[in-house]
């Protein structure tokens, strides 16, 4: 049940914000919309909530503003559950939390760009394959919102390249921080190859979009750098993250989406970027060939 907040609690943020999404029922419903599932029947799928929980729950967060009830067929008429502007400020929220569990509590406490391949970090990457890539826009080192797959499209995951900005202190002693710079620049020097292949690059990490143009003129990066910065990709694909610098960074990853925004291939951990960069290639004119043919 949805509880309402005691008077003594009134002005205490923390339990304003867990009446909205305190109850599991409610955060994971949040954290379905994310990444894409909408309708009640979907919701009620994924979830294996009653149909009366799930309604009460739904009808809860479209009365906090998280959700907001989207008509997608008429006669009779039928809604989809989107999230708000209110609700996508959650998504941090659940990104962290993650973060959180993934590291105390599936994990051993290591700070890591990495993972063990036997880690709940890969195995829910493993799974990945078969699932679609949810409708959304991410911010480019272009000046432009741009959607994340643009047909067959490799989309590499890096924590974060060090110019313009310094990195952390201790950086280079996290395992898997090191080579950003050196994935961007392969995928550069490949650019021409996947272009052939019919396969567009995109390089994502959290940093902003100034910090990526100002990287991109440098290094002459010839594809869109796309800012996760509000952990939207995040959330949508619950992608590993670790925490540094006081802030959330992508582990390394690369996945290979087709036209139908399905995931076709998730390298994760990654650690060979060369081969890892030369796989992406493999996969991604694999996925432009089934387009062709």
């Amino acid at each position: 049940m949805v509880r309402a907040v005691p008077e003594r609690d009134a002005a205490c943020a923390i339990a304003q914000a867990a009446a909205v999404i305190g109850d599991w029922w409610s955060l994971l419903l949040v954290r379905e919309a994310a990444r894409g599932h909408h309708r009640f029947d979907g919701l009620q799928e994924e979830l294996g909530i009653s149909r009366k929980v799930l309604a009460e729950r739904l009808a809860h967060l479209v009365d906090s503003g998280v959700l907001e009830k989207v008509p997608y067929q008429t006669g009779p008429v039928r809604h989809e559950y989107r999230l708000t502007p209110t609700g996508r400020a959650l998504l941090p929220v659940l990104v962290s939390m993650q973060d959180w569990a993934d590291r105390w509590l599936l994990g051993d406490g290591t700070l890591t760009a990495s993972a063990g391949d036997d880690s709940a970090e890969a195995r829910r990457m493993a799974a990945l394959p078969g699932t679609r890539v949810p409708s959304l826009t991410l911010p480019a080192h272009t000046g432009e919102d741009l959607d994340p797959v643009a047909g067959a499209t490799v989309l590499f995951c890096y924590p974060a390249t060090g110019r313009p900005s310094p990195l952390p202190d201790g950086w280079s002693d996290i395992p898997g921080t090191v080579g950003c710079t050196l994935e961007n620049r392969l995928f550069r020097d490949a650019y021409a190859d996947f272009t052939a292949a019919g396969v567009a690059v995109r390089g994502v990490s959290t940093q902003r979009p100034d910090e990526q143009r100002e990287f991109a003129a440098v290094e002459g990066i010839p594809f869109p750098l796309l800012s996760d910065m509000d952990l939207r990709l995040s959330a949508a694909l619950r992608l590993p993250t670790f925490r540094a610098g006081q802030a959330l960074r992508l582990k390394r990853a690369v996945l290979v989406v087709d036209r139908d925004r399905v995931v076709r291939q998730v390298q994760f951990p990654v650690t060979d970027i060369p081969g890892a960069v030369a796989a992406a290639l493999e996969a991604g004119a694999s996925a432009a060939g089934e387009v062709r043919g």
